[in-house]
């Protein structure tokens, strides 16, 4: 029991813990600082605050000291029901724009392709703030005693000060396992805490206190997108919603009741608070009037199932959830070319508190907040930043996506407003594809299961939308979605508004699920049925051109426009670079789906193979850049933020250096001329690119481009960077930069086909001198484990825990076919020469 004294956490062995290296044994790790996010001082801002989820409730901790917030979200709160994502209109707008795309007449198709628009999606809400009120003595805090943190190794934010030499501390953690968000308050004095805790909304809501020591507040969403302070009655029903506090004191404490809204605490050695929320969403299909959930009753419900845990439970069971999660990789990374280190994961940990404790000597003795190590970094560039902020992507992506939770939205779960930037709603040409980008090579394939059942739902509505809007077959979704799976074209201007790839693009995680982990049940139940809709579509979305291609008209390159041979402004024409790569690479897929599964016979596969020499292919401009349109427009705005025609290089499959050097060269061009500057996910799929490119200086300079520190009283004046929670801007925040930056490093480090890997492809040599990573994993069901020293390759460790396999490994020209059964793991060193190989029994698990 934690507050019976001191215990011991010993860390359960997880996937990496099965191989070591045999060459570094007599490294030691004193290089490297903890994966903790500090703060000097209490938030100003919300970027200043700590986020914590459990992928369905988030908080943000603003680590107040005579007043604290806890500011609340709940991933199924949104405006709106279910909406109609049809319009019989289209067909014949879509008649006219054709025609002006066929007669050159672009501008004028741009202005009349504004028909084809529709309704914007619905807006993402929030839930309320935990409010914790102390007296007035925690003014006259102590300033240089204030410690804030988030543990990544923990999920696990801290609060301590000190007031009159008594020590406050405050530990919040998100517990998947039990669903609810847990605070531990204590002071060091016995009966020294006394404080007031409140709950409440920005949304309409009701608000009362019981004799149970409990606060409910129950609350209803807009039906329409309209601000919350319009009568509800003016409305259809929405989203209802409920959250319950639950406050538990040691015996002796006193626990008011104030205002039947309020409970006061007084003379308490600690307290624990338990919030739990549900909400009546039952699906996108289902209308908040006829959803036969009770919000209230869910809550108290998941009080009621864990009354008999205690807190140290509770956070035994959080971190046996998490933690089995994030050690599957670790990332450690130095200049010093003749040093490395040992794992940093502690196997035991001693708990030095009444709460878990975990204040290391280290992190005491560390003033240096994070916000003043990203403002260090473009002079020192600490290879310890970077392990940092690649381990807070994996941290937000389970904290914000599991299995039977909502996407990951524009800002991941975390939201202060009731009209948050861009709806909070999930973008579909590039934003929400690069949320879960990290989710397969930094083995949490878990994560993305959300993914998998928006495009379900995505595939319902959008057969609708394609029969009624575009008279095809199939299924179709375009720039933006929200919870009610939209899939109609948004409001406004074609620019942004016109885009039929948005579920082609996520279809081709599906595939990509397949490759890493070759789940042949997933690609015949899950994958093969949606692409097999999605290829439908385009097959009928594709029409016969002028040249014998089969193109796309009408056609964008996402929110760029160009200057037309008549010198006016448009953004339609037809086949843009991107629309034919996501295409090309769907039409590849689902061939190579029904290779797998034995259907080449089904009467779709027979049409793909048909069209897919007869896509428009990718074109070289006369600058030597890659083609963003059909035709070689003057571009405007050469540094756009969007490198939509380079999809096939990133994150697509077509454009490789052993198939196509040329379109690469031209990719090359490309990327110099749309230059570094860009919002934080334009800055990520940059280093992404530069990777596949195998060019290691730039890829590392969009490394060091992203690490800025923004102010966030004068974010207009930035692009791209990071606030002091290392939350990315773009700006201002979204979250997609966090995960883009896990994705690329991985892949500086590691690349990967089914019958290929590469390692270290894009390693910084003289930045990142010595290092090593684990758990990475590889397309054909492989876990990478990589060392380097010197710059150089020094070892790696491979496995294969199902599948027998045959893979190429290259490194700086030597290739080597090994043979990987499995169950077997392999170690090789820089010559690629097999070292050892021994079964899973003996290794870490044994």
């Amino acid at each position: 029991m934690m507050e019976d004294g001191d215990w011991i956490l010993v860390r359960r062995p997880t996937e990496k813990d099965l191989w070591s290296p045999t060459l570094m044994s007599d490294f030691n790790n004193d290089s490297s600082k903890p994966l903790k996010v500090t703060f000097s001082g209490p938030a100003k801002h919300w970027t200043d605050a700590i986020p914590i989820g459990n992928g369905r409730l988030g908080a943000m901790v603003w680590g107040g000291v005579a007043v604290e917030t806890l500011q609340l979200n709940e991933d199924t709160l949104w405006t709106g029901t279910p909406g109609n994502y049809t319009d019989r209109n289209v067909p014949e707008a879509l008649s006219e724009v054709r025609k002006l795309v066929d007669g050159g007449q672009y501008a004028a198709a741009t202005k009349a392709a504004v028909k084809l628009s529709d309704n914007p999606s619905d807006v993402y809400q929030l839930l309320g703030d935990i409010k914790l009120e102390f007296d007035d003595s925690h003014l006259k805090y102590v300033e240089n005693t204030y410690r804030r943190e988030l543990d990544l190794e923990t999920a696990t934010a801290r609060v301590k000060y000190s007031v009159d030499n008594i020590e406050f501390t405050r530990e919040h953690f998100a517990s998947h396992p039990d669903q609810v968000i847990v605070t531990k308050i204590s002071g060091s004095k016995p009966g020294s805490l006394s404080f007031t805790v409140s709950l409440d909304s920005k949304l309409h809501h009701h608000l009362e206190a019981n004799n149970q020591n409990q606060i409910i507040l129950q609350g209803s969403c807009p039906g329409k997108r309209i601000p919350p302070h319009i009568s509800v009655h003016e409305n259809p029903k929405g989203i209802q919603f409920s959250t319950v506090l639950d406050l538990q004191v040691n015996p002796g404490a006193i626990i008011h009741v104030l205002d039947d809204k309020k409970l006061k605490v007084e003379g308490s050695d600690w307290a624990v608070l338990i919030l739990a929320a549900s909400s009546s969403f039952d699906g996108p299909f289902t209308k908040p009037s006829d959803s036969k959930k009770e919000p209230t009753s869910e809550s108290l419900n998941a009080l009621k199932s864990i009354i008999g845990l205690s807190y140290s439970d509770l956070y035994t069971r959080h971190l046996d959830d998490y933690q089995n999660l994030f050690h599957r990789v670790s990332l450690q990374l130095s200049k010093n070319s003749r040093s490395m280190f040992n794992d940093r994961s502690l196997e035991i940990k001693k708990a030095k508190s009444p709460l878990t404790g975990l204040w290391s000597k280290k992190s005491e003795d560390d003033t240096v907040s994070t916000a003043e190590r990203v403002k260090s970094f473009q002079t020192d560039e600490d290879p310890s930043f970077v392990e940092l902020l690649f381990q807070y992507g994996r941290y937000l992506l389970i904290s914000c996506s599991r299995p039977g939770t909502q996407v990951a939205n524009l800002q991941g779960i975390w939201n202060k407003d009731i009209e948050p930037a861009w709806d909070g709603a999930p973008h579909l040409n590039i934003n929400l594809q690069m949320n879960y980008w990290p989710s397969l090579p930094c083995n949490l394939k878990e994560c993305q299961e959300p993914l998998f059942d928006f495009i379900s739902s995505l595939s319902i509505n959008g057969s609708k939308t394609a029969k009624v809007n575009y008279e095809a077959g199939g299924w179709v979704a375009h720039q933006v979605s929200d919870i009610w799976a939209k899939t109609s074209p948004d409001r406004g201007e074609a620019v942004w508004a016109l885009w039929q790839m948005g579920g082609a693009w996520l279809c081709t995680h599906l595939w990509e699920h397949y490759t890493y982990t070759l789940d042949k049940d997933f690609l015949k139940n899950k994958a093969y049925p949606l692409l097999e809709g999605c290829a439908l579509f385009l097959l009928d979305w594709l029409i016969e051109g002028p040249g014998g291609y089969l193109e796309t008209n009408p056609s964008t390159s996402p929110e760029h426009m160009f200057i037309a041979p008549d010198g006016n402004s448009a953004s339609v024409s037809y086949s843009s670079t991107m629309d034919m790569a996501i295409i090309r690479e769907v039409f590849s897929e689902i061939v190579s789906a029904a290779e797998v599964l034995g259907r080449t016979d089904d009467s779709i596969i027979g049409k793909v193979r048909e069209a897919q020499p007869r896509l428009l292919p990718t074109r070289v401009a006369r600058d030597g850049s890659i083609m963003e349109w059909a035709q070689d427009f003057q571009d405007p705005d050469v540094h756009h933020r969007h490198v939509s025609h380079l999809f096939g290089l990133f994150p697509g499959h077509t454009i490789t250096i052993e198939k196509t050097p040329d379109l690469c060269k031209a990719a090359d061009n490309t990327l110099y001329k749309r230059g570094e500057d860009g919002p934080g996910w334009s800055t990520t799929w940059k280093i992404a690119l530069w990777a596949r490119l195998h060019n290691t200086e730039h890829a590392y300079r969009m490394v060091k481009h992203l690490i800025n520190l923004v102010d966030p009283d004068h974010e207009a004046d930035f692009e791209g960077g990071l606030y002091s929670n290392l939350f990315t801007a773009h700006p201002p925040f979204q979250i997609d930069a966090n995960f883009g930056f896990s994705a690329a490093v991985a892949e500086m480090l590691v690349q990967s086909t089914i019958k290929d890997l590469y390692l270290l492809p894009a390693l910084p040599r003289d930045k990142w001198a010595s290092g090593c990573v684990k758990g990475l994993k590889a397309r054909g069901g492989m876990t990478v484990n990589v060392c380097w020293q010197g710059g150089d390759l020094l070892e790696v460790g491979l496995w294969s825990k199902e599948h027998n396999t045959v893979k190429r490994l290259h490194y700086r020209g030597t290739i080597v076919t090994a043979n990987i059964l499995r169950g077997r793991v392999y170690t090789f060193n820089r010559e690629l020469k097999c070292l050892k190989s021994y079964p899973f029994s003996e290794g870490a698990f044994s």
